[in-house]
Parts: C-alpha cells; sequence; structure tokens
C-alpha cells in the first residue's frame, strides 16, 4: 500500500495533486550538489544553457561539418550560456532583495513614528500649513 501524506504536515494540501507528486518524487539534484528546485536561478540557468548548447553547437556544425569541433564549441556555449544566465539572474535577484529589505524597513518605521513628534509626514505637514 502507498503511504498517505499525513493531514497534519505542514506544506502538503489535501486533495492537491503536488502534495501527492511531491511526496513520491525526490527532488532534482544536477550532478547530486546542485538542488535545481530550491535554488533561484539554477532552473532557468540550466535551460538557457541547454538551448545554449544546443544552438551553438548546431550551428557550428551546419557552418563547418567538424564534429567534435562542433561537441566542443556546444559545450562552450552551454558553459557561457549558463554562466552568463546564472550572473544575471543573481544580481537581479540580489538587488531586489535589497529592495524588499529597504522597503520592509520603511514600513516598519511608517508604523513605529507614525503620529508621535519624530513621524518626517507630520514635519512636512507642519511646514506646509505655516507657510
Amino acid at each position: 500500500m502507498a503511504a498517505v501524506p499525513e493531514p497534519d504536515e505542514p506544506g502538503k494540501r489535501k486533495g492537491s495533486c503536488t502534495s501527492l507528486r511531491l511526496s513520491y518524487w525526490k527532488p532534482f539534484k544536477l550532478l547530486g550538489i546542485l538542488d535545481v528546485e530550491n535554488i533561484p536561478c539554477a532552473r532557468d540557468s540550466i535551460l538557457y544553457g541547454s538551448l545554449g548548447s544546443v544552438v551553438a553547437g548546431f550551428g557550428h556544425f551546419l557552418l563547418t561539418s567538424r564534429i567534435r569541433r562542433s561537441c566542443d564549441v556546444g559545450v562552450g556555449g552551454f558553459i557561457l550560456v549558463t554562466l552568463g544566465c546564472w550572473f544575471h539572474c543573481r544580481y537581479n535577484y540580489a538587488k531586489q532583495k535589497i529592495q524588499q529589505r529597504i522597503t520592509r524597513q520603511g514600513m516598519k518605521n511608517k508604523l513605529l513614528y507614525e503620529g508621535t513628534h519624530l513621524d518626517p509626514e507630520r514635519k512636512q505637514n507642519s511646514r506646509n500649513s505655516s507657510n
């Protein structure tokens, strides 16, 4: 008999297809070390790298008809496109995280200082009303 997920387990909704699928399938790890499912940007980088590999290798083969060199160009294309996508995506991800942190801190300060003498909006409103 197959193991049925317990209703008390967090993250698993009753009756959803994903909860059953996740309980039976192991997470995909590339080369045993890169958890593609949980690392941001890993999935897209690998997919774009694979596409870059096929395009570079096949394009080189069509131009030169040299099989071994085309495979080498394909591997090089995979490495270049994967690293390029990885660094671009991670840069944008880090930038987004910094913006989220700044916004979260601003919202926290807004809640903390709202209505007090330290409220920046209150100071601006009092300056505008005195003019």
